[in-house]
C-alpha cells in the first residue's frame, strides 16, 4: 500500500501541498516566532511556500496572527522575508549549479 503523504496549508496562498514542499514557520516560548528548517523543533506551527509572495500575501491576510492568535511585528515579517529570500537564491543557484554541470 502507498505511503500516505501529509498535506499542509499555505498560510499565503492558501493551497494544500505536501508537508516537504513548505517552510515551518514556528511560534516558541524561548525564540519567539522563527523560521524552522528541520521542520522538528517544538511549538505551534505554521505552514508557507518557500517564496517572498506567499509571504506578503500571508502578511496582508493576517495568517500568522491566525495561526498562532498573537499580534506580529513588521520587524519578524521582515525578518521572514529575508530568510525566505535567502532560500529562495539558494534553490535557484544550485538548480543553475544542475543545469551548467
Amino acid at each position: 500500500m502507498a505511503k500516505k503523504i501529509p498535506m499542509r496549508q499555505c498560510i499565503g496562498c492558501s493551497e494544500m501541498k505536501s508537508k516537504k514542499e513548505l517552510l515551518r514557520i514556528l511560534r516558541t516560548e524561548s525564540e519567539g516566532i522563527i523560521l524552522d528548517a528541520t521542520g522538528r523543533k517544538n511549538g505551534r506551527g505554521a505552514y508557507i511556500c518557500p517564496n517572498a509572495e506567499c509571504l506578503k500575501k500571508a502578511k496582508k491576510s493576517r495568517g500568522l496572527e491566525r495561526s498562532f492568535k498573537i499580534q506580529v511585528s513588521d520587524e519578524i515579517y521582515d525578518s521572514l522575508t529575508k530568510e525566505i529570500e535567502r532560500i529562495e537564491k539558494s534553490v535557484r543557484n544550485a538548480r543553475n549549479g544542475d543545469e551548467s554541470g
